[in-house]
């Protein structure tokens, strides 16, 4: 059979990327969700490969680059664009909606106006335009505010993003309201659970749903300072079992599966970190980071794998959950209310800024601001065999 090629920019949103797409640009067959959509999607980025290599497509074979983005109009009043993540798995045949991108989203924005998604007449010449983005994924307002120069988006500028090689333009991206989908923020009621883990023990565990569901545990608690970083963790496959048995009885707890071993099928959700309170270490980049320049330690892992970063939306969940007094995240942070937090992962350091309350008892997220970036790496079309559309 033949190849056919679609439309689509490569972009680096944060510390990730993906391939994105406009809706329209799809093939018709492709354009509704199902099993032909996410056949393309899977061949595109080249994927499952019992390799973990994707050697034959546009995955990066990490969960930082097996992604995938399908842009629109907006369907909803008082929006720019409507924005569709896809998690690709690896080396198994799916593609998870279950949540968003928040490092990817920060690119969303220059790809609606680069495409002609967003009105140009809306746009100023010079400054600052702010886009509305609605994320289908979970159903939440995302505000991203793109620097515009003579009528294009400003990709370059001296904006340093720990985890990114080279400075580029900065891009606040507000997530709002970021309790992810119709929970409760905190699904258990509690700000701080005891999760009985099989073959590990019984943890205290903050489960959270702020940006992303996301687990916390107490690094002392499995073992760990909270310095690590990926080859301390992503060498050594009881460490990795352990943290999936964690993320399954997790995930089992938040409401997100009925059984444990249903957590396999959504890798991308419900993410699993562990904190620790600040201390100095060599970061990934072998620059060091001084303990009294942040405020906790903070490592997570994406699709079975500690992160290289930090995954925005996770990034989201730890500025909520340190908003938080109490949580473990609170806590380690040294406690007390704020309106912020600056942590250390294993690139480096990313301050966010995050505003929870309590109404009723029941806590809840307004928003959380962070700085990220974007750039285009290439644009043109994707090609693909026309047979994942049969």
């Amino acid at each position: 059979m033949a190849q056919i090629k679609i439309p689509a920019t490569y972009m680096r949103g944060g510390t990730s990327k993906g391939v994105f797409f406009k809706l329209s640009d799809l093939p018709v067959a492709a354009q509704t969700p199902g099993p032909i959509r996410d056949a393309l999607l899977l061949r595109v980025i080249g994927s499952p490969d019992p390799y973990r290599k994707q050697v034959d497509g546009m995955g990066g074979a990490t969960s930082s680059t097996s992604k995938t983005v399908i842009l629109s109009p907006s369907t909803q009043p008082d929006h720019d664009v409507d924005y569709l993540f896809g998690q690709v798995s690896i080396d198994q045949p799916f593609v998870d909606w279950s949540g968003n991108c928040g490092n990817l989203t920060a690119a969303v924005g220059a790809f609606a106006i680069h495409s002609g998604l967003v009105d140009p007449t809306q746009l100023p010449d010079d400054g600052v335009a702010t886009i509305r983005v609605w994320q289908v994924n979970i159903q939440k307002t995302i505000v991203v505010k793109v620097p515009m120069h003579q009528g294009q988006v400003q990709e370059t500028g001296d904006f340093e993003l720990d985890g990114v090689t080279f400075p580029a333009a900065e891009i606040e991206v507000a997530f709002m309201d970021p309790a992810d989908g119709e929970g409760a923020m905190f699904p258990t009621g509690q700000i701080v659970d005891e999760l009985n883990v099989p073959g590990v023990g019984t943890l205290s565990a903050t489960l959270i749903n702020a940006g992303i569901p996301t687990i916390f545990v107490r690094a002392e608690d499995i073992g760990y300072t909270g310095m690590e970083l990926q080859g301390d963790i992503n060498s050594d496959p009881k460490a990795l079992a352990t943290f999936e048995a964690i993320r399954a009885q997790g995930a089992v707890k938040m409401g997100l599966v009925e059984r444990p071993e249903d957590a396999a099928q959504r890798q991308h959700t419900p993410k699993v970190a562990f904190v620790a309170p600040p201390q100095r270490y060599l970061s990934s980049s072998g620059k060091t980071v001084e303990a009294e320049d942040i405020d906790v330690l903070v490592r997570a892992l994406s699709m079975g794998q500690l992160h290289h970063a930090m995954m925005g939306t996770a990034a989201v969940a730890i500025s909520v959950a340190a908003a938080v007094p109490g949580t473990l995240v609170n806590l380690a942070a040294g406690g007390g209310d704020r309106t912020s937090v600056c942590f250390g992962h294993p690139s480096g350091t990313l301050r966010v800024g995050a505003e929870a309350v309590c109404i009723d008892g029941q806590w809840q997220a307004r928003q959380a601001v962070m700085s990220r970036s974007a750039r285009i790496l290439m644009e043109g079309w994707v090609r693909v065999p026309e047979e994942v559309l049969s």
